[in-house]
């Protein structure tokens, strides 16, 4: 079984140690680098040192935020999935982190069970969140939703399906099982989906799904 590449951004060594042991002492992962800020990330990133799968970014770094960093990750890598772990659970943070790209947002009291369950999550084609993270997000964009325009109407039924069923937090296997529908037939939808929204991470077709309000 192949391993799960992934990578920590977390300033605070002692959080940092833990989150590595709890990383390292799972067998289906791969810890490919540990940082202090993301500038170091970005550089072994652009250079070809590592591609990790997720990255558990901190939101309050030194130098570069971990917004900020998100958003240069997925740029740089757009196959890596980033899971925001930070201490804040306003709504500016949650909003701005969605919106770089952001796949997941867990805070840092989440228990290493959690933490693992997020990572298998995100890797499944999930989008974990807390249930208030979750709550918090889905008011942002209901609240300040533009109307619904004439275009929304390029999504078929059955994307719309597929779409909330990736608002609700469920994986590709998890959309097949609910929809009663293979994997391959979820990607197609997905692919589809996320031509049409001009959109290239779960994430932006989930932020894209609640300001259109097309769910």
């Amino acid at each position: 079984m192949e391993k799960t590449t992934i990578a920590i951004v977390e300033d605070h060594p002692d959080l940092r140690n833990s989150l590595k042991l709890v990383l390292a002492g799972a067998p289906h992962l791969n810890l490919q680098g540990e940082y202090a800020q993301c500038e170091g990330l970005i550089h072994d990133i652009e250079r070809g040192y590592i591609a990790p799968r997720v990255i558990l970014m901190d939101i309050g770094l030194p130098g570069m935020s971990g917004i900020e960093g998100a958003r240069r990750v997925k740029q740089l890598h757009p196959q890596g999935d980033v899971l925001m772990l930070t201490v804040f659970e306003d709504d500016s943070n949650v909003f701005q982190a969605i919106c770089a790209g952001a796949s997941g947002y867990l805070l840092k009291k989440s228990t290493p069970a959690e933490i693992l369950h997020a990572v298998s999550q995100v890797t499944a084609g999930g989008v974990p969140m807390t249930p208030l993270i979750a709550r918090k997000v889905m008011t942002m964009f209901r609240d300040f939703a533009p109307a619904p325009s004439d275009s929304d109407a390029r999504l078929t039924p059955r994307e719309k399906e597929v779409l909330g069923a990736l608002v609700d937090g469920l994986n590709y296997k998890e959309i097949a099982d609910r929809l009663f529908i293979s994997l391959e037939t979820v990607r197609n939808h997905l692919r589809h989906i996320y031509k049409k929204l001009q959109v290239h991470s779960k994430s932006e077709a989930v932020a894209q799904a609640l300001k259109r309000r097309l769910i």
